[in-house]
């Protein structure tokens, strides 16, 4: 029965990943800590196993996403060689601080960061659309200055720290940090797709680490990673996203990135009000 639960949570997560264009940590995140709720896992644990879980998921949806962009010629792979050790350390070490981090404190900070990614698809469309259209007028001729390799090095941990709590496969950050440099935003996205694998790699690994040090009592978990819900959901997503995406062609994005914005409200007021009270 949880197996089944979690491919529907996989399907789920999958068709909007590719409807809405945005990571699936998104998605999983929330819909983990609802279903482990309901099986009446401990609050201490419930939001750790719903990020490491998310993270492990990822592994399998960047994969598949690096594959896609590469063929088209869109990953700087010297950028990904600077960014990538940094990402990974940083992830691993962020899945050791939100271990310490308290399930209520670290679900108001899901929160927090679930209405600032609203607030950006709600209001910054408009902006990310003429950015967009510029960028790829002028590809040929922009001056893409990325800081020293050092730099690179130190803004991959400081996103890779991020993700690990947020439980986010790092686009929602490392596209913007490439686009402030100059970089156009069809190799910003694709690069940010090669740099996911990194992040979901270190960020479960970190999760599983830590977690099995702390002795986590829920059955089928490694540490903070539950087995079942990381097979159901990466074997659903993996599919469904692909359907998602077909969809989205047909329907209005910037309608749907509005329809989305107010589901992460929604969701995001529900994880804060939940923690306040």
């Amino acid at each position: 029965m949880e197996l089944i639960i979690f491919l529907i949570i996989g399907a789920l997560a999958g068709f909007a990943a590719g409807l809405f264009g945005v990571g699936g940590g998104t998605i999983i995140v929330p819909l983990l800590f609802i279903v482990f709720t309901q099986m009446g896992y401990s609050p201490d644990n419930i939001m750790h196993l719903a990020l490491g879980t998310s993270l492990a998921t990822i592994i399998i949806t960047s994969i598949s996403s690096l594959m896609a962009h590469n063929k088209k010629g869109a990953v700087m792979w010297p950028v990904f060689k600077n960014l990538a050790p940094g990402l990974a350390v940083g992830c691993f070490l962020g899945a050791g601080i939100a271990g310490q981090i308290s399930g209520l404190y670290l679900q108001l900070i899901v929160g927090v960061f679930l209405l600032w990614v609203a607030y950006k698809m709600f209001f910054g469309g408009k902006k990310q659309l003429t950015s967009h259209a510029t960028n790829a007028s002028s590809a040929n001729d922009a001056n893409t200055e990325l800081p020293s390799k050092p730099k690179q090095l130190a803004a991959g941990g400081v996103i890779g720290i991020a993700s690990a709590i947020f439980g986010i496969g790092g686009g929602s950050l490392t596209v913007p940090y490439l686009t402030r440099y100059g970089v156009v935003m069809q190799k910003a996205v694709g690069t940010s797709a090669a740099c996911g694998l990194p992040i979901a790699i270190a960020g479960a690994l970190g999760f599983m680490f830590f977690g099995m040090q702390q002795q986590v009592n829920v059955p089928n978990t490694i540490g903070f990673v539950h087995i079942y819900a990381f097979l159901g959901i990466s074997i659903m997503s993996f599919f469904t996203a692909k359907l998602g995406a077909k969809v989205a062609h047909i329907l209005s994005p910037a309608l749907l990135k509005k329809c989305f914005a107010i589901l992460l409200t929604v969701v995001g007021c529900y994880f804060i009000f939940k923690g306040v009270l």
